[in-house]
């Protein structure tokens, strides 16, 4: 029979209102939201983690395989914290030549760029298909 301690639990108090943060600027052209993505402490210009809140696997693996795409990132992984919250980090390690936010930045334009292929293609293939379907 398990013994009888006292609870240790202690009241938390309740948490301050937010308010609406102010976007970061990194070098004039990429602009970090502190309420969806941040810096995780001890980054540097060639190494940091970035917490995205409110993502998954979803964007973490196609995110990962556009970043890790560009010569100049040594490398790029992505985990979930923990399964019950929205949260994904993504590290990024860079060669001399370039910083994270430059690598983070074009693995962006790039994942765009796919969708807009693979959006245009399936645009084609469906109309290419209501075509047919009305001969």
């Amino acid at each position: 029979m398990p013994s009888q301690r006292p609870s240790q639990d202690q009241p938390m108090p309740d948490a301050s209102a937010r308010t609406s943060p102010t976007p970061t600027t990194y070098n004039n052209d990429i602009v970090i939201n502190e309420e969806r993505i941040r810096v995780l402490p001890g980054a540097s210009e060639t190494a940091a983690s970035f917490e995205f809140e409110g993502e998954d696997h979803t964007l973490g693996n196609a995110l990962r395989c556009m970043i890790m795409k560009n010569p100049e990132v040594e490398l790029c992984g992505y985990s979930i914290p923990h399964p019950s919250e929205a949260k994904m980090n993504v590290r990024i390690q860079t060669y001399d030549g370039t910083t994270v936010y430059d690598a983070i930045e074009k693995g962006f334009d790039d994942l765009v760029d796919l969708c807009d292929v693979v959006a245009d293609k399936f645009t084609a293939a469906r109309n290419a298909f209501a075509a047919k379907a009305h001969e």
